[in-house]
């Protein structure tokens, strides 16, 4: 078993004060679980087998990947493929006894300087990403293009659409309040930031893995 654990991501000094540690992968999923329970799209997400975690972007840029999803099961949700002859399966990760089927990692402090509701676009966008089956496959859309279907503006036009028809069903402002500053202002506020860091699950040879 991989365990999950918590990391620092971020310090900064507050004067004398004595503020508690945001923890940014705890408010994240807290929002996630909420948006599966309000939207009928996500409502196959079971979110305590999704692992949400953080990743340092390299560059301190706006611009760039905000947020991935890492299916941990391959196509039709197996746990072994075959590639250029040979057999392969997937390193595992557990939350307790609990066997993570996806990683939902985020980009700081990238994914919290864009906009506030390019944040909330950034997350329906992942989680739509999951399998209607939640087999730790992805979703796979009809045609060429399985991600992201033949048009990427049509793709992110949905993707706000859905973030429209959540904040209408007024859901707790606390949930979202994170995400109307950017990282600094949480290391303000806060002095640090913590939160669930893994490294990319590896692919590993049949042979090796028993």
């Amino acid at each position: 078993m991989t365990p999950l654990g918590t990391t620092q991501i971020g310090t900064i000094r507050v004067g004398t004060t004595r503020a508690e540690p945001f923890d940014f992968t705890r408010a994240m999923r807290r929002l996630c679980e909420d948006i599966a329970e309000r939207l009928e799209e996500f409502e196959h997400v079971r979110m305590d087998q999704v692992a949400v975690t953080f990743a340092q972007a390299r560059r301190r840029v706006a611009y760039g990947l905000q947020a991935k999803l890492t299916p941990l099961r391959f196509e039709g949700g197996q746990l072994v493929t075959r590639r250029r002859g040979k057999m392969w399966t997937i390193q595992r990760w557990y939350s307790g006894d609990v066997e993570m089927l996806y990683i939902l990692t985020f980009y700081l402090p990238r994914f919290l300087e864009q906009s506030f509701r390019e944040k909330l676009i950034t997350v329906m966008h992942e989680l739509y990403h999951i399998s209607p089956g939640f087999d730790g496959d992805i979703r796979r859309l009809p045609g060429h293009y399985h991600v992201h279907s033949h048009s990427q503006k049509e793709f992110d036009r949905q993707m706000d659409s859905l973030v429209d028809r959540y904040l209408s069903t007024n859901p707790p402002e606390e949930l979202f309040r994170f995400l109307f500053g950017s990282f600094r202002d949480l290391t303000a506020r806060h002095g640090s930031v913590v939160g669930i860091r893994v490294p990319i699950p590896k692919l590993l040879p049949l042979s090796k893995s028993a």
